[in-house]
């Protein structure tokens, strides 16, 4: 994965390590497309080198999606009906209620 950034006024193209955050004309690129990268006649591609150690999730990367997880698994709190009601017909597990409450 790489960041393509451009630089229109220099006519430059820059692809480097992914971006941590969005920003214009900035685009992320595939392997496959970073690798394949031309630029129109007349531009520059600077290609800067990557860091092997920064494509391997980092501990900080494993705890957030394990806490992302653990979050989306958690039962959503329901709250509990308030009043009365009285069963007024039933279709396997569902129930029709109407409430006592004026």
């Amino acid at each position: 994965m790489a960041t393509l950034t451009y630089v229109y006024a220099d006519q430059t193209a820059a692809l480097g390590p992914l971006a941590t955050y969005a920003e214009p004309h900035a685009y992320d690129l595939c392997e496959l497309h970073a690798q394949r990268l031309s630029a129109p006649r007349g531009w520059e591609v600077i290609r800067l080198p990557q860091d092997p150690a920064a494509l391997q999730p980092s501990e900080d990367d494993l705890v957030a999606l394990a806490n992302a997880v653990r979050e989306a698994a958690r039962p959503p709190e329901v709250e509990e009906p308030r009043g009365t009601g009285v069963e007024v017909g039933r279709r396997g597990h569902l129930r029709v209620l109407r409430s006592t409450d004026a």
